[in-house]
């Protein structure tokens, strides 16, 4: 059976914080070496931009180079619950560490989750007042295009984070009856920024595809990254080994509560990193194969179940 401890006697005296952003510099200098303009941006775990405990701590100049911007969940509504705000102190401190990504010339994109017209627009108008990018869903299911108004619409070619106006947050394509429909659906619509997953049920997007996709419907071109969870495991993707269940490798542990299918994973682990990036091999590989721009990256805040 799964581990059920997130421990160990070897992992008790790692810096998990640090271990977190060796990660993604190791993504990042893996994807960059194959496409220097490649794109990387972390969802939460906005604490490892320094090295303390506190945004007053000294910035980690390495790791905000390896990056070109960061995602924000339930910034102003959604982290009690859709729909509800979040609290107050919570966002301040939350929004202290933007603002920082913010100066060292980061992009910062805004995921609340709310569905009540006064919250949409509250939440649309903060993050605007702020210079983030807000991305309204209805369902944290993420499985539909937002009916929250598409703000700053327009029909440039974006060809660098920093030039994106918008973005539309869509990771689990279940909703949609095949990949026509999908790429049909996305393409309608003039997103500066798209947020989506390699496959279409167990089939993964194609460079044509991908291609496709790049196209908003007034003509012009947007970015298209690949989500890409690497502080836990998924049973529904290719890395996975049904023997696991019963006999599960050491960087293994439990599943997610909240999440059916998704496991908590040493994610320092040599054995888990490689099935993520370095090779041929690798999740990322198959990511950069497709001609996708970027990877967004999940679960990065999975240090602090370690830290506590």
């Amino acid at each position: 059976m799964l581990a059920a401890c997130i421990s160990s006697p070897r992992a008790a005296d790692l810096n998990y914080r640090q271990e977190m952003r060796n990660f993604i510099q190791h993504i990042s200098a893996y994807a960059r070496n194959q496409d220097p303009d490649f794109i990387v941006i972390p969802q939460n775990g906005q604490e490892l931009l320094v090295q303390g405990q506190d945004v007053h701590s000294a910035i980690d100049l390495t790791y905000i180079d390896s990056i070109a911007g960061i995602g924000r969940e339930d910034l102003f509504y959604g982290y009690s619950g859709d729909d509800r705000p979040t609290d107050p102190t919570i966002t301040a401190v939350w929004v202290d560490y933007l603002i920082l990504a913010q100066q060292q010339g980061l992009s910062v994109l805004v995921i609340d989750y709310c569905s009540s017209p006064q919250y949409v627009e509250d939440a649309q108008q903060h993050s605007q007042e702020l210079g983030f990018l807000p991305y309204i869903a209805d369902q944290r299911e993420l499985d539909d295009i937002s009916p929250a108004p598409l703000l700053n619409e327009n029909s440039a070619d974006i060809i660098s984070l920093s030039q994106a106006k918008n973005f539309l947050y869509l990771i689990n394509p279940s909703a949609f009856s095949s990949k026509t429909e999908f790429i049909r659906a996305v393409t309608a619509t003039n997103y500066d920024l798209l947020v989506m997953d390699l496959y279409f049920n167990d089939d993964a997007f194609t460079r044509a595809e991908i291609e496709q996709l790049r196209r908003k419907a007034n003509g012009g071109s947007r970015l298209v990254l690949c989500y890409m969870s690497i502080g836990e495991a998924e049973d529904y993707r290719p890395y996975w080994q049904p023997e696991w269940r019963n006999n599960p490798p050491e960087w293994l542990l439990e599943e997610n509560p909240n999440w059916a299918g998704n496991y908590k994973v040493r994610y320092w682990d040599e054995e888990w990193q490689a099935l993520i990036t370095g090779s041929a091999d690798s999740y990322l590989a198959n990511i950069l194969d497709v001609g996708f721009d970027g990877v967004y990256l999940d679960l990065v805040d999975a240090f602090q179940g370690f830290e506590n």
